[in-house]
């Protein structure tokens, strides 16, 4: 899973090391890189593996091919995505368009979500946690643990 927060600096050549934990996730499912787009909801980019932005694309393709929210979803998400493969240093460069919507000048930071992550300028990620800190308190009753099954530990 892709778990903690990390930041790391933007070299001179536009580079960006991505944590060493999240290229391992991605290598045990075969990957070497993730791909990216911007994010719907935050001045973020949302990350994930090749097999999460398949089933996101699976999920567009189930709708109607004829309604707009399909062209919709599919321009928003799959035509601004990009693929990034690390370098033998377990970099990535990110382009001008995707650095743009986050708003990234000279650090990045790489905040793990489980089975996704997103990457976000580091003081404007600060904000988005204190606001979501206090939202998850007030739906922290919604969050249920999966019932087991008898005899599963």
């Amino acid at each position: 899973m892709f778990l903690s927060s990390y930041e790391n600096k933007i070299d001179k050549k536009g580079r960006v090391s991505v944590p060493a934990t999240f290229r391992s996730y991605l290598s045990t499912m075969g990957y070497n890189g993730f791909v990216s787009y911007p994010s719907f909801n935050h001045p973020a980019l949302e990350a994930c593996s090749q097999d999460r932005i398949e089933k996101l694309s699976n999920s567009i393709d189930s709708l109607n091919p004829f309604e707009e929210k399909r062209d919709y979803f599919a321009t928003s998400v799959l035509s601004e995505s990009e693929n990034h493969q690390f370098d033998t240093e377990g970099r990535i460069s990110l382009s001008a368009k995707l650095l743009n919507h986050a708003k990234i000048k000279n650090n990045v930071l790489f905040v793990g979500l489980g089975k996704s992550f997103q990457i976000w300028e580091p003081k404007n990620f600060e904000k988005f946690k204190s606001f979501a800190r206090k939202k998850a308190f007030q739906n922290r009753s919604n969050l249920k643990w999966e019932n087991k099954q008898k005899g599963e530990l």
